[in-house]
């Protein structure tokens, strides 16, 4: 269902923006074309000039404002995958140090909570860590049933962690909780 509302929403918003899209165009194409008015051509040029400055802004960020901290290690959410590699489910990890990652239950909270997820059954109720230190982030199994892994970008198959033992994780990288994928973006 979370995913149908995100895949509906994005239709919407890549619909709005096809319709702003045109509406400029059609006003572009009737200043410079078909009128005669050189204070409305000045006018509308420094119009859009601004209108594109902005949405230069709100795609690629202010020049202002400074790039993702390495102390983030570039990393700002984790991202639940389904079967077809679609979110399903967000979590946004900027600023914090370290996530608990399991099922929540009455007698545990977890930070990342799984309980929900299509393999819940394989995981174990405090299954992994994602612990921040020197500006790097790593994951460690932390006694799980069913393993924790790791597939890199680059790589074709995914380590299994070894039990209490960190590895080193970047955007990128998809982390396997059993049978559970959490993509680090």
């Amino acid at each position: 269902m979370a995913k149908k509302k995100g895949y509906q929403k994005s239709i919407r918003v890549k619909l709005i923006e096809l319709l702003i899209s045109i509406l400029v165009i059609s006003a572009l194409i009737y200043v410079f074309g078909y009128t005669d008015s050189n204070t409305l051509k000045i006018f509308t040029g420094i119009a859009f000039g601004l209108f594109l400055f902005g949405v230069i802004i709100v795609k690629f960020g202010s020049p202002d404002e400074p790039a993702l901290k390495k102390e983030d290690g570039g990393v700002t959410k984790l991202v639940l995958l389904d079967e077809e590699g679609e979110s399903v489910k967000e979590w946004f990890i900027q600023g914090e140090t370290s996530l608990l990652i399991g099922k929540s239950s009455a007698q545990n909270e977890v930070d990342i909570d799984l309980a929900d997820a299509e393999y819940a059954a394989l995981i174990s109720k405090q299954h992994a860590v994602l612990n921040q230190a020197s500006g790097d982030w790593f994951i460690e199994d932390i006694h799980s049933k069913n393993g924790t892994g790791i597939k890199q970008p680059n790589k074709r198959d995914k380590s299994k962690l070894e039990i209490e033992q960190p590895h080193k994780v970047k955007a990128g990288d998809i982390i396997y909780i059993a049978n559970t994928r959490l993509l680090l973006k």
